[in-house]
């Protein structure tokens, strides 16, 4: 089933085309407090960050403090650059299979610890400040606009199943609510056929290893990627080695570019 909404389209189903019926139980078990957050994203409250009343989801102090910087990140991983370099040495030696990477913060208090309540306390709340937050780099919404495809990085099935939402897909869906497009947004296209090791301690390459094979296309949809410019969203980007792995499957099946854009970037290791 699909909608549109601002010019875009949105296939709905949070897991995928044909949702499983304990998706729909979860869907009923937590509306209470899908409904409270839609509630908040329209009645005055506190300020998410400093907690001032009445305000908006994110106060203008808060705003303006924390916002992204315009300049100043890797074109291609996202990472913090000096000055006006547009690419970072690692990338120029080793590029991610990524066109463009867009990252609005880094992930570091505050936005560690409300990503955090997002991503594993049902906060969903949190998704229209943050696609906010996304939009406000330069290009952004240059490259939502041009994007053929829109998607969310997948989660497995085991963990959909533990935490009833896909918190990449909410954010995908509060890019397309702000930002009017002719991009589709399609939620069951891609897939999470495992989880994988915990991966905290690993870098890029390791990484890599242990998500070999771990995604694919839904067979129906995968003739629809050929040609597409595809465009990811994620919520946080550690070493990007998923994105990279999404990415390089995406362009094993005629992808002719791949876009990512993400709310959290960690910063490198010093």
């Amino acid at each position: 089933m699909s909608s549109e909404r601002n010019g875009m389209a949105i296939v709905s189903s949070e897991s995928g085309v044909s949702a499983p019926r304990w998706h729909h139980w979860q869907w009923w078990q937590q509306w209470p407090i899908r409904f409270a957050n839609c509630l908040g994203e329209h009645l005055p409250g506190t300020c998410l960050v400093c907690q001032r009343w009445p305000s908006p989801q994110l106060c203008s102090d808060c705003a303006a403090i924390c916002a992204p910087s315009a300049t100043g990140r890797c074109d291609r991983c996202a990472l913090p650059l000096p000055g006006t370099s547009r690419v970072c040495p690692a990338c120029l030696l080793d590029p991610l299979p990524l066109r463009h990477c867009h990252a609005a913060v880094d992930y570091s208090p505050p936005w560690s610890g409300m990503v955090q309540q997002f991503k594993y306390h049902q906060h969903l709340a949190w998704a229209r400040p943050m696609a906010q937050l996304m939009l406000q780099a330069p290009h952004a919404r240059q490259w939502l606009q041009q994007a053929d495809l829109v998607l969310a990085v997948p989660l497995s099935a085991a963990r959909l199943r533990e935490r009833g939402y896909n918190q990449a897909l909410q954010l995908a869906r509060a890019l397309q609510r702000q930002a009017p497009g002719n991009a589709v947004l399609h939620s069951g296209w891609l897939l999470r056929l495992a989880d994988t090791p915990a991966q905290a301690q690993l870098g890029r390459a390791a990484r890599l290893r242990n998500l070999r094979h771990a995604f694919a296309v839904e067979p129906r949809h995968a003739a629809a990627i050929c040609g597409r410019q595809v465009l990811l969203v994620d919520d946080v980007m550690t070493t990007g080695a998923t994105l990279a792995a999404v990415a390089n499957m995406l362009l094993a099946h005629g992808a002719s570019a791949v876009d990512a854009m993400v709310f959290a970037r960690t910063p490198s290791p010093e």
